[in-house]
């Protein structure tokens, strides 16, 4: 039985390391233009090596002096990212995918009275057919994974994708395991930048670095 290739980018030392390090520290991650910069270099980091998986078929064109063989993407992406955390993410990818389609599910906690029971709730969804297609799923914090999974439940409605590429910055043990036990693992692949331990509680990524909506556009109004 095939198993979900998961590439962890702090396996391999990189720059990517540092802007997670810049995101995680208390010190420096208050400054959300900064956050929401490296959310998209990461983004883009990860679109890029997302790229080489790609297909690609040869075209040739003409240049000032003659003709030239050049490689040209053949698979048709779709960026699809779950608000509102993922946006600065998701405009990361699409500064590389700069042709791909765009998908976009408001996907959200909703906590009972009483405890951290939640459930997550969609409420939103914007799509193109995605039938045949690549799909590249963004969202930062990947904690449990069911976000990511009702993300990608609402999104099936509207087409089945040849490829899927889960895409996070952060995430937790349990998510991925999550993640490879609901996803089909013929044509899944998990990118993560880190992977923690565990979560809380409240099923937030341990030791994380909060909740990144907040980080990025401001803390909201619970009420």
């Amino acid at each position: 039985m095939s198993q979900i290739d998961v590439i962890n980018f702090a396996d391999t030392p990189s720059l990517v390391s540092r802007y997670i390090r810049e995101m995680r520290d208390v010190n420096i991650q208050n400054d959300p233009v900064r956050f929401r910069l490296n959310l998209n270099r990461i983004g883009e980091i990860m679109a890029y090596e997302i790229s080489k998986r790609l297909d690609y078929c040869n075209e040739q064109i003409a240049t000032p002096l003659g003709n030239a063989v050049c490689q040209q993407l053949k698979d048709q992406v779709v960026i699809a990212t779950i608000l509102r955390a993922g946006l600065p993410f998701h405009h990361g990818f699409l500064n590389f995918f700069d042709r791909a389609e765009n998908a976009f599910v408001s996907a959200y906690r909703r906590y009972r009275e009483k405890g951290d029971q939640f459930e997550v709730v969609v409420e939103y969804m914007a799509t193109p057919n995605l039938d045949g297609k690549t799909l590249i799923l963004v969202d930062p914090m990947l904690a449990t994974g069911s976000s990511m999974e009702l993300g990608y439940r609402a999104l099936l409605k509207k087409g089945t994708p040849a490829k899927i590429h889960v895409c996070s910055v952060i995430s937790s043990r349990q998510a991925i395991e999550y993640v490879c036990n609901t996803f089909p693992t013929d044509k899944t692949t998990i990118w993560t930048a880190a992977i923690d331990p565990a979560i809380n509680s409240k099923s937030f990524i341990v030791p994380g670095l909060g909740d990144a909506g907040d980080l990025a556009y401001g803390v909201k109004d619970e009420e």
